[in-house]
């Protein structure tokens, strides 16, 4: 066993020897020489305002990437709109290739979280990205933006920008692979297309509607997906699969009013309290979610999948360390094995005031805002009605709205369940022939061996792409795993960023 995997080893080195004598390496000579003209072309991409829900920002968003699209000579540069009025549009491009038979669309999606700008330290704002010379962010030295020109860019300089890294870093990584490809005189070996949504970060309401809409338009061979962070070592990473997602919000009320704490505090009841103990009823002190059958549906793994988590580096130890705390919410189960598990999760908790907005009351009411986290076998609805279930079983009457005069005469503990729509787990398998070719092409480009992961922790709708173009995706991420998405001072390492370009080159090169 040993021998087959130092001959393995021997042969991925040997591949990434070979790479780096000739495509790989002349399209990293490109990104060296073009490399302050890219910073400043993506510095200037994340200063639009990206928020799925304020259409004069997604306009904005969408032009300039049919701009970067058309300047890079890409084809049938146009947006695919969905049914929905007013909703956000997938911007999409094509190049054909004489005698192809066989189609590959890379994706990316171009809204990002929203922001509470506030919350951005340092003097960072989402949308005034900054150049930061190292991964200090409370503390390192910030860039003028016209200076950039006047230094040789380090590859350990960060950029600072809602978008950074989740993800206008793969929309770019993506459009610079392949301007390095055509600028170097490489031609790919299969039509590719482009696809860049505009409403991820909200769930993707409405890429069904785009699905079914444009099904000649998007018919392919494989969806290459660039979102998502690394391996904590550093090492390159190819997923083939995501969990799914499902959101829950509920509020539990008390009186009609905020009363006075000290005229009726131990009388009347306390909507804080009564949804702290909801939430503490649903998971134990190991971490495990009580919810009745929250994980009876759950599809095991199969043996190649098995076998490649065997392989993949623990980040454990590093990662407590990195953020320090001292022991997992699961006892004894690690990182790894807890991504592959459907997931209960405290998004936000609020009620009344607290700091200086605190005041002597009993709040009116409490709100907690959950997010469900699905694999393979669990259908998001089905959860959801899990979880209500258990809410029920806890003593709650369930409404969809304010409670009524005649309901709180009723039920002595109601909550109001507001379900947001979800999507499903999705998963490829490791072992299809396009999978292979998928893992030689990001391996040509590293001299590590890539981290092979049957799925990450994030969510994408990917079951829509099987579900309605029976098409196969494969995520492949590029930003550093410290990027701080969906969160303040958002980033992306720019070796990330030139690695990443270098990844999207090498898949678009690759024989199918």
């Amino acid at each position: 066993m040993k021998k087959v995997w130092i001959t393995v080893n021997l042969l991925l080195f040997s591949g990434y020897l070979l790479a780096q004598s000739s495509p790989v390496s002349q399209i990293r000579s490109y990104r060296q020489e073009n490399e302050k003209r890219w910073v400043d072309d993506f510095l200037s991409f994340l200063s639009i305002p990206n928020i799925a829900s304020v259409p004069s920002d997604i306009q904005r968003n969408t032009s300039r990437i049919m701009e970067l699209m058309k300047a890079r000579s890409i084809e049938q540069v146009q947006l695919l709109y969905p049914r929905t009025p007013d909703a956000p549009p997938a911007v999409y491009g094509e190049v054909r290739v004489p005698g192809a038979t066989q189609t590959i669309i890379f994706y990316a999606h171009y809204d990002g979280q929203p922001v509470d700008s506030s919350q951005w330290a340092n003097g960072f704002h989402p949308f005034r990205p900054k150049l930061i010379r190292d991964k200090q962010l409370l503390s390192g030295n910030q860039i003028s933006l016209p200076a950039v020109n006047n230094y040789k860019i380090d590859p350990e300089w960060r950029i600072v920008a809602r978008g950074a890294s989740d993800d206008k870093g793969g929309v770019m990584a993506i459009l610079y692979a392949y301007e390095a490809l055509k600028a170097t005189g490489f031609r790919p070996n299969y039509n590719i297309k482009f696809f860049f949504e505009g409403e991820e970060e909200k769930g993707s309401p409405h890429l069904q509607e785009i699905l079914e809409r444009y099904p000649n338009q998007l018919k392919s061979d494989l969806w290459i997906i660039c979102d998502g962070p690394v391996h904590q070592s550093g090492r390159k990473l190819v997923s083939f699969g995501v969990r799914g997602d499902a959101g829950m919000e509920i509020t539990v009320y008390g009186s009609k009013r905020p009363l006075h704490s000290g005229h009726y505090g131990n009388w009347a009841p306390n909507p804080a309290l009564q949804l702290s103990k909801l939430l503490a009823s649903m998971k134990d002190d190991e971490g495990k979610v009580l919810v009745k059958g929250f994980y009876d549906k759950v599809i095991p793994l199969n043996p190649a999948e098995k076998n490649a988590l065997k392989k993949i580096p623990p980040a454990d130890e590093q990662m407590k360390k990195e953020l320090g705390f001292l022991s997992e919410e699961t006892k004894g189960l690690s990182l790894l094995n807890s991504l592959l598990l459907p997931s209960l999760n405290i998004n936000g908790m609020r009620s009344a005031g607290v700091g200086k907005y605190a005041s002597n009351i009993i709040p009116a009411e409490a709100i907690a805002n959950l997010d469900l986290r699905l694999v393979p076998g669990i259908d998001y609805q089905e959860q959801q009605d899990l979880v209500e279930a258990h809410i029920r079983k806890e003593g709650f009457f369930i409404t969809r709205s304010e409670p009524t005069d005649a309901e709180r005469a009723l039920y002595p503990k109601i909550a109001k369940v507001i379900r947001e729509k979800g999507y499903n787990a999705q998963r490829t398998s490791m072992e299809l022939p396009i999978a292979r070719k998928v893992i030689a092409a990001v391996q040509s480009t590293t001299p590590d061996e890539v981290v092979l992961m049957p799925s990450l922790g994030g969510s994408l709708p990917l079951f829509l792409f099987e579900k309605y173009l029976s098409a196969k995706t494969i995520t492949v991420p590029i930003a550093n795993h410290d990027n701080n998405q969906h969160a303040a001072n958002e980033n992306i390492r720019l070796q990330n960023f030139w690695d990443g370009i270098e990844t999207m080159a090498a898949l678009m090169m690759m024989h199918l």
